[in-house]
């Protein structure tokens, strides 16, 4: 074998080899593209992916008595590079039929990594690939649409008020004072937007009811980053919390909390073990203390600012004697279960349900979720205080 097989973190970038059945429909121009195959061309696009064939597929093709047919195939296949001088198959012989031939140097040329994977709808090439051990490395359209969909298209969050929107549909409002506090803080502020708009980055938004912007929370998603001075890495993904800003006349509303819930929803979904922002702790100190409050620990300078980071282990990690409060407050979404943690069903009234869980899912059906929520802090402090077995429906004490 030329190649050892082990598993492997996926590159930036992928080789990836098409069987001819998915390269001539890709370049047929009256060929009308099935929703998958279509799919994945364009993901392959944005992930910056190379589309390559085997040279010994144009040998197929020639062998076509159909001198026409003959012609339109190799014009639509030389339209993508060739795989350069790859190794000669060892498995064929005399007696190994022109077709067998050419699936083998296919398959052998990815034994020997010429490509990270192999996309072919030839269920017979399927089978033969399996059996030579390649399976795990063969993809059909539609699991190849659906790998480069999971690389390249991030999962969505959903919560009542706050809108998911790329940056270059806020670019008309960029000029407007809710963005003043930013560039006085940033100097450059308005070109970094405009080059995050480019590259396609997006922002959780909140707008009051009159359609005014009133909150925004710009994120990214970034790999094994360096993140302090002192070049401090965190390994793996990492959401990163760019810009995260509370106007003056929306403040009150639990905002803040609502972006947060966002960021760890969307952390999970997409697998980022860490969650982290900068911060000037002197003028924000309001973000600061919300941040300490939701488990974000401060782990040293970056520029002038201090770099917060919270933990989001796609595992539960070991409790190691932490109460389950500080457990949960360290490590949510992942929380203690264990039978010497108590538990309690606590009935809440339908109009009171909506203050305290204002993401709650059954609230995605309604157009407007209620204003005003108090969220996961008041459920905090229910939470620390003793609770008493009632029959009648509890509802949260105002103070």
């Amino acid at each position: 074998m030329c190649g050892a097989q082990g598993r492997r973190s996926v590159p930036k970038q992928l080789t990836l080899l098409l069987d001819t059945n998915v390269l001539i429909p890709l370049q047929d121009s009256y060929a009308v593209l099935g929703d998958n195959l279509a799919n994945f061309h364009r993901l392959a696009l944005v992930g910056g992916h190379k589309l390559v064939y085997h040279p010994a597929s144009i040998e197929d093709f020639e062998r076509d008595t159909d001198l026409g047919r003959r012609a339109r195939n190799l014009e639509h296949v030389r339209r993508y590079p060739a795989l350069e001088r790859p190794a000669k198959c060892p498995w064929n012989t005399p007696a190994t039929s022109p077709n067998d031939a050419c699936d083998n140097e296919i398959l052998y040329a990815l034994e020997c990594d010429a490509a990270h994977a192999l996309v072919t709808e030839d269920k017979g090439l399927l089978t033969k690939a399996r059996a030579r051990g390649l399976g795990h490395r063969t993809y059909n359209i539609q699991t190849a649409e659906d790998w480069l969909r999971r690389l390249h298209q991030p999962f969505d969050v959903s919560l009542p008020n706050i809108d998911d929107q790329p940056l270059h549909s806020l670019t008309p409002e960029l000029t407007g004072a809710f963005f003043d506090s930013l560039r006085d803080g940033y100097d450059g502020f308005d070109e970094w937007f405009r080059r995050k708009a480019r590259e396609n980055r997006k922002a959780w938004v909140y707008r009051d009811e009159t359609d005014v912007l009133g909150a925004i929370c710009v994120y990214d998603v970034q790999s094994n980053e360096l993140v302090t001075n002192e070049g401090k890495l965190l390994d793996g993904k990492a959401l990163k919390l760019c810009t995260f800003k509370v106007g003056q006349s929306v403040r009150g509303r639990k905002i803040g909390e609502l972006f947060l819930k966002a960021a760890f929803r969307y952390a999970t979904e997409n697998a980022c073990e860490h969650i982290f922002t900068h911060a000037d702790v002197d003028k924000h100190a309001y973000l600061v203390n919300l941040l300490v409050d939701f488990g974000f620990e401060d782990i040293g300078p970056y520029g002038k600012d201090r770099v917060l980071v919270k933990q989001h282990p796609l595992n539960a990690p070991d409790s190691a004697g932490l109460p389950a409060l500080e457990y949960v407050r360290r490590f949510y979404p992942h929380y203690q279960a264990e039978h010497q943690i108590q538990k309690f069903l606590v009935p809440i009234k339908h109009e009171f349900h909506q203050i305290l869980f204002p993401d709650y899912q059954a609230l995605q059906s309604q157009l407007f979720a209620p204003r005003g929520s108090v969220g996961k802090r008041v459920c905090r402090i229910l939470c620390k205080r003793t609770i008493h077995r009632r029959r009648e429906p509890a509802c949260p004490q105002t103070q």
